[in-house]
Formats: C-alpha cells, structure tokens, sequence
C-alpha cells in the first residue's frame, strides 16, 4: 500500500494534469496592430474584427532598460482598452514594446536581455505599465535576436517574464497578463536559428509570425515580386516556408503560430507598360505603399492562385501586395493548418476595413481552433 505521502503526490499530480488539461481554453486569435504614429485615433479603430489589439509601441530606455511610454503616447495608450471595449467589450489589448527600429534598438534589446538585472528592470517595468494602462498582455518586439548568446539571453528573459507574470497574478488575484512576441517570418528576414523554439513553445502564449517583407522593391528593383507570397515554385521563400520551418525545425506548435498578414504593398516602375506581370521588368523600386492607397490608384487588379498574391498596374505603376482574394486564403490556410489564427500590420493602412472583414470572414465566427492552458513554463 502507498504511503500517505506518495498517495498525496500522487494526487496533487492528477490534479495538476487535470488542470491543464481541462482549463479554459483560448479562442483562436484574430489580431491587429495599432501603430501610435499611423495618424488613425483609437476612437476610429472598429474593433469587431479583431479578438486582440496590439498597442504599438512602448519604448525601451537604453539606460534604465526600463519600458516606457513617450509623453505624446501617455494619453492613446492609457485609454486605449477602455475605447476600443467600448465598442466590443469581448477585445484583449495587448502592449507592444520595441518594433522595427533597425540594428540600433535591436542592439538595446540585446543588451537588456544580456544581464539578469536588466532584464528584471523590463519585465517588472513591462508588468507595472500594463497593469496602470489596463492591458490585459504583453507582446515583445525585438527584431531580431542574431547570435547564439542573444539566442540564449531571449530564452531567458522569456522564461523570467513567465514566472513574473505568473508570481504577480497570484499576488494581485487578477487575470494571468497574456505574452506573446512578433517574430521573424523567414531566414529571408532574419535567420531563424536565433530563436529558441522550445523555450518560445512553454513559456509564451503564441507568437506573431511576420511572414512578409520577402521580395521589397527596394531590394529587388529591376523586376516585379510578390512581397509575400504564400507559395513560391520560383525559390525558397515564401509564407508556407516560414511557417513550416517554425513548426518542424523550431519545434513550435502550430497552435501557437499566428499569420501574418501585411495591410501594405510594395510599388514598381515598369520597364513596358504592356509588360505588366509577376516578374516583369521594372525600373525601379519605389518603396512601400499602404493598402488604402493602392486602392485609390484605380489601377487593374489581377489574383495570381500559384503563389497566391494580388498585384495591380495602371501605366507604368505596378503594386505587389495582398487584396482580398489572397488574405482570405491566407487565412483559410492558416486554418487548415490549424494555426493560432492570424494578425495585421497594421490596421490604419486598411481601406474602409475591407482587409479586415475578409479575414475574419475566412476564419469564420465563433472561438474557432481552442489552444488548451499554457504548460508549465520551464
């Protein structure tokens, strides 16, 4: 016969199991970013789309290593969940720190993330300014980690968010804060080897895949791409490559992928006017260009179903980008992979919310894919 000790062990672990087992589960994620500098007011966000918002961005101080807001935030971002609840009370806001500030910020976040003290400075900083800001998460930024030790000191400031997050909603009794991070979509953008999957797949709830940016104008101004094709025949990288690979090489679990969907495009000269397909010749690149104003170039709009992207021309002007024939499959792909769900960067750039709608059409209604309880972080 079992001792009473063991018996009690014995029960604590089934109890356990069953906790995980069997707690809430969490509804597929339907998400968006706000970017604070797009010139789009929270009050004019229609947040019925969306399950979760992204507050962006939170700043980190390369001194303190501290998070903080900037002065001309404080206002937006104080009241940023009580508005767009206003309007859907069911919406989770996230707040996103860092983003897309080039090796410089990324350098500040491999510094932070370098020393333990640091690295308690964001996250109880994080904790505090999402709690006085009524967030109910926090979403991590930094783009990209780019060394084994950065790949290390990202495992490690994750796995002390999770135990932070955890200690501090025993203590106060309220909701666990919900972590996730935005994370390079393809070793086009960043090599992949520099994230540590299995620590990502038990310590955050989900990460957002950015699979876009892969063939810019810039990069690739003498013929016209597809900025980010879900199929690529032609080559390598594509979104289905970047997902795989986050799956099978990473180790993370695709319920704890989220999509990425670009509300951009990206703009080319043609050589010939009359020569106006995918891989034409261009002149040259001429950078991004926001969804809503490719719509309003009236220009002709062809769906290419082989690497699944729009593009569109009118004279010499030609936009590679994702109407919404190709978000609406890129969705329905994520689904039947049965992904987290999906996000946009970022929904200013949306037009008359037609991007938005299309995706949440092609997920469906209702909780959708369910992702049960977060294991136990280690």
């Amino acid at each position: 016969m079992a001792s009473s000790k063991t018996l009690s062990f014995l029960i604590c672990t089934l109890l356990m199991v069953l906790q995980l087992q069997f707690s809430p589960a969490k509804a597929a994620i339907k998400g968006g970013y706000w970017f604070s500098e797009s010139g789009l007011a929270v009050s004019d966000i229609n947040p019925s789309y969306f399950t979760h918002l992204f507050c962006a961005f939170a700043d980190l101080d390369p001194n303190t290593f501290q998070v903080t807001i900037s002065p001309s935030n404080a206002g937006p971002f104080s009241t940023f969940t009580q508005t767009v609840q206003a309007k859907n009370p069911s919406v989770k806001t996230l707040l996103s720190i860092g983003g897309g500030g080039g090796r410089p910020l990324a350098e500040q976040f491999a510094q932070m993330a370098s020393q333990s003290s640091r690295r308690k400075s964001f996250i109880d900083s994080s904790i505090q300014l999402a709690r006085r800001n009524n967030f109910h998460g926090l979403d991590l930024d930094w783009e990209y980690p780019s060394s084994d030790p950065e790949k290390t000191n990202f495992a490690s400031l994750i796995r002390e968010w999770r135990a932070a997050v955890t200690k501090e909603s025993s203590t106060s009794g309220k909701p666990t804060l919900l972590l996730s991070a935005a994370v390079g979509g393809s070793d086009q953008i960043t090599p992949l080897q520099f994230y540590p999957g299995q620590v990502i797949a038990n310590n955050l709830d989900w990460v957002n895949v950015m699979t876009y940016d892969l063939f810019t104008s810039d990069a690739y101004p003498t013929v016209t791409q597809p900025p980010a094709p879900l199929k690529n025949p032609r080559g390598q990288f594509s979104v289905d490559e970047g997902i795989t690979k986050w799956i099978n090489q990473l180790g993370v679990p695709a319920r704890k992928l989220a999509l990425g969907l670009p509300f951009f495009g990206y703009k080319w000269g043609l050589s010939d006017p009359n020569n106006h397909g995918l891989f034409a010749p261009a002149t040259q690149g001429l950078g991004a260009v926001k969804y809503k104003d490719i719509k309003n170039v009236g220009a002709q709009v062809v769906f290419n179903s082989t690497f699944v992207t729009n593009y569109a021309f009118k004279g010499t002007n030609w936009f590679g980008y994702d109407d919404t024939q190709s978000t609406s499959a890129k969705v329905a792909y994520a689904k039947q992979r049965g992904l987290f769900g999906y996000f946009a960067w970022h929904i200013e750039q949306d037009s008359n919310w037609a991007l938005s709608q299309a995706a949440s059409q092609a997920w469906g209604r209702g909780n959708g894919l369910q992702m049960k309880s977060l294991s136990v972080a280690k």
